[in-house]
């Protein structure tokens, strides 16, 4: 195809995005005056009923939280299978290509040394807190997950893909996200083995505004987090391995 059509292609696909995106935004109600009945419903029974002055994390783990056990496992797939693409493209690679060394990728900017050493742990820090209080102010698994992976990927902007590398062993990884996710699936079947519904909420609505809030609840958000943490960094370090430092096989 040449340069023209493929300009022409896109610029009636961009023209009929911005008409669905136009068309959208145009019936939507004034900023603060939701009106959608599902919606207010849970604001006036969720506080009272599941003790979380977040709703939208009881309704991710609580009114909802089969869904979000199918978005777990969604993701989970997804994961593996780009994982294992991106192995089986190493594991192709000729015997000149995988023990070829890896490039010097150390930053030699004292700033950015600086920043690389402060910057990780504050946001890890960060990410704790929207896990932690998830169910008492905006935040969550899914949220602070993904926080958590952020801060460690910037070990390797500061400092490198071997620090970075050392931090996030593959392995481990492996084996956080898939306990993550299976530990979703057990709380749930647990509560069944316990003559319970599915995801039963098994120790009560907890107290208000605290890490207590929601009862059961933190431990599906906590397993949320730690399979959402551990695929981000698998992504990272299969990606990374893969196109920037082609040849990490001897660094295992």
């Amino acid at each position: 195809m040449s340069r023209r059509a493929r300009i022409t292609v896109f610029a009636f696909a961009a023209a009929g995005l911005a008409a669905l995106l136009v068309a959208s935004v145009v019936d939507l109600p004034a900023f603060g005056h939701y009106q959608g009945a599902y919606g207010n419903q849970l604001n006036r029974e969720a506080v009272a009923e599941r003790h979380t002055t977040n709703v939208v994390t009881a309704v991710v783990f609580d009114y909802r939280g089969f869904d979000t056990l199918g978005e777990e496992f969604i993701l989970f797939a997804s994961v593996v299978g780009v994982t294992l693409l991106l192995r089986r493209h190493k594991d192709s690679e000729d015997e000149e290509s995988v023990l070829r060394k890896a490039p010097d990728d150390h930053t030699r900017s004292d700033a950015v040394h600086v920043g690389g050493l402060l910057v990780p742990p504050a946001l890890f820090l960060l990410g704790l807190w929207l896990v932690a209080f998830g169910l008492v102010t905006p935040g969550g698994g899914f949220q602070g997950g993904v926080l958590l992976a952020g801060s460690l990927f910037v070990v390797f902007l500061a400092a490198g893909f071997r620090p970075y590398h050392h931090l996030t062993p593959t392995p481990w990884l492996d084996f956080a996200e898939g306990m993550g996710a299976a530990a979703y699936t057990l709380l749930g079947v647990g509560a069944l083995l316990a003559g319970a519904s599915f995801l039963h909420n098994f120790m009560g609505p907890g107290l208000r505004g605290t890490l207590e809030s929601g009862g059961s609840l933190p431990l599906l958000n906590w397993a949320t987090a730690v399979a959402v943490t551990a695929a981000m960094l698998l992504l990272f370090s299969e990606f990374l391995e893969s196109y920037v430092v082609p040849s990490t096989r001897p660094l295992r």
